[in-house]
């Protein structure tokens, strides 16, 4: 696939790029790309919750009525967790939700999102910017240029630059990754996908 290079202004270029097939042509894998925004979301989750079962909360141990002759169910802590203020029945414990993918499933999954994106005409290249200051107009100005206001855009650029990435911090619909750690799930949540001239070359040698 052939693309145009567009420049800050939002102006076709005489220069062009080919996205290799190998990347940006595959038959997309659905369960892959599942598993590996799955995977994101679990990475995601703090697993810091916690209740206080019947063990761990103040109270007598004291049997409350005697077992037989009271015509009621049987009853002995008040820390039992069919009483109003015992403890919690197999209440949530502080736990680690990630979990392991081979690294050619998740190579796969980066593949078949990105296809999608080369499918569905949602890549866009743009030379390579830097800002002379983090400025938040600019980046703005940038995403005006580009017609990309009312949409979720993924900027993917070569190397790391704070001038742009600051630029671009306060802006709910944007967000900017370089190249080695664009995933799946940033790639499958951005209506378009903005690749920096220099991530293209990045992005074919970590698939790759």
């Amino acid at each position: 696939m052939e693309l145009k290079i567009v420049d800050t202004k939002g102006k076709a270029t005489s220069k062009s790029v080919t996205l290799s097939d190998t990347i940006f042509g595959i038959e997309p894998n659905d369960h892959a790309i599942y598993m590996d925004v799955k995977q994101y979301l679990a990475s995601q989750r703090q697993g810091t919750h916690k209740a206080k079962e019947r063990a761990e909360i103040s109270g007598s141990t004291r049997k409350i009525k005697k077992q037989k002759g009271t015509g009621g169910a049987r009853a002995g802590s008040i820390k039992s967790g069919t009483r109003i203020g015992g403890g919690r029945i197999f209440g949530p414990r502080p736990r680690n939700y990630s979990f392991k993918l081979n690294t050619k499933l998740k190579r796969l999954a980066r593949k078949s999102a990105l296809s999608y994106k080369a499918a569905g005409e949602n890549i866009l290249i743009l030379q390579d910017l830097n800002f002379d200051a983090p400025k938040t107009k600019d980046f703005v100005s940038l995403m005006s240029n580009l017609k990309l206001n009312d949409q979720k855009v993924l900027l993917v650029i070569g190397d790391k630059n704070d001038n742009v990435m600051l630029s671009s911090r306060n802006l709910q619909r944007t967000k900017v990754v370089t190249a080695d750690s664009l995933n799946t799930y940033d790639i499958m949540n951005a209506g378009k996908l903005v690749l920096a001239e220099s991530s293209i070359e990045v992005i074919e040698k970590v698939l790759n």
